[in-house]
Order: C-alpha cells, then sequence, then structure tokens
C-alpha cells in the first residue's frame, strides 16, 4: 500500500525531531534535515507495515491546512510504500508445501522446474506484483 502522512520537523540542540501528528507514538530524529528525512520514512514505513500485519486500524492522513504548525517548525509530507518496503526488508523465506497430481509432478521434475521459483512468478503475477 502507498501512504502520504503529514510530519512536523522542529529543529533543537541535539538536530531535529520529527512527529506525525496523525500516528501517536510514531516520531524519530536525525542530526541533519536529510537524515531526520529518510528516519521518518523508514519509521512511517515500519509502522505502517506492522499495523497492515497486526489487521489494525490505519488512521487516515490529516490535509495539511487542517494541522496546527508550531512557530520554527515544518510541516512536510513524508510518503510510504509498504509493499516495496517489505520487498527491501523482509527477505525470510518460508516453507509452504504444494498438492498435485503425482503425473504432473513427474512431468515437472523431468524438465527439472524449479517448484519455489514458479510459484514465486506465479504468485507475483496473480497479485500483479512486479519485481
Amino acid at each position: 500500500m502507498q501512504y502520504i502522512y503529514p510530519a512536523l520537523f522542529k529543529a533543537n540542540d541535539d538536530g531535529i525531531i520529527v512527529t506525525f501528528p496523525d500516528l501517536e507514538d510514531t516520531f524519530t530524529d536525525g542530526e541533519t534535515m536529510q537524515e531526520a528525512f529518510e528516519n521518518a520514512e523508514d519509521v512511517l514505513n515500519l509502522m505502517l507495515w506492522n499495523r497492515e500485519e497486526e489487521n489494525a486500524t490505519i488512521p487516515p492522513p490529516s490535509t495539511p491546512e487542517k494541522i496546527l504548525v508550531p512557530h520554527g517548525t515544518i510541516l512536510t509530507m513524508i510518503k510510504a510504500d509498504t509493499l516495496a518496503y517489505r520487498k527491501r526488508h523482509d527477505q525470510k523465506t518460508i516453507r509452504r508445501s504444494v498438492t498435485l497430481p503425482r503425473w504432473l509432478d513427474s512431468i515437472a521434475r523431468e524438465r527439472n522446474i524449479n517448484f519455489s521459483q514458479l510459484m514465486q512468478n506465479a504468485i507475483r503475477r496473480e497479485c500483479g506484483i512486479s519485481r
């Protein structure tokens, strides 16, 4: 899934603190604006991925004009793509058993078909997921 959430960037003596007005307990920081922005993307993806996994409610993002921006704070929108994030960070493999007729298994073995690769490709195609 793809999301865009508003984030507030506030500089202090130690760097930059980033909070998300719509997402309680979701925050990060960085020593520089670049690092804070990258960390904001990372924490947003991670939090949303976790909520997707738990089938938890994901609150809708506020529109920027509805957010009160304190003096000295920058409002910006942060994009999250949880599918792309999962592809990069969830590479653990799992085992799945497959049931098929013996004759079909024999033909597949004769042709040296890699069942794991075949299943991955078929599931990607079925779900409309590109590599």
